[in-house]
């Protein structure tokens, strides 16, 4: 089906401000939920499947929270989308195909550091000088 939840827009955001954050140091949960306006709990039902699916690492403790278990560079969208939303378009056909087909190589060429890089330019993009 051609279908994105709610899931994977949130999963995009959060990853986004974890890939901004410092690298080598946890983020804790509910600061990249603060951060993004996310709720906690239903960020907590993302990580665990992202984790589980090796994009992410956590830490426990005082100083724990998530970390990238691969490169920003290395997780494209279209795998977010299918970890958390199921198989993109593959059943679709006809016209929906097609349109399926287009999505699916954005979504797969498309990185979260790519994400990153754009919310970098456009933010750049929309400053005002007085």
């Amino acid at each position: 089906m051609l279908s994105i939840t709610s899931k994977s827009p949130y999963a995009l955001q959060a990853l986004t401000e974890l890939a901004r954050s410092d690298g080598d140091a946890p983020v804790p949960i509910a600061e990249l939920a603060r951060r993004r306006a996310i709720p906690v709990q239903f960020l907590e039902q993302l990580f665990a499947i992202l984790r589980r699916a090796g994009l992410l690492r956590s830490q426990r403790g005082v100083k724990g929270g998530y970390l990238f278990a691969r490169l920003p560079r290395e997780i494209t969208v279209l795998e977010v989308v299918e970890l958390l939303d199921g198989p993109f378009g593959r059943d679709a056909v006809g016209i929906f195909a097609e349109a399926a087909a287009a999505a699916r190589a954005v979504l797969e060429s498309t990185t979260i550091q790519d994400v990153v890089d754009r919310e970098v330019r456009d933010a750049g993009v929309a400053m005002y000088y007085i």
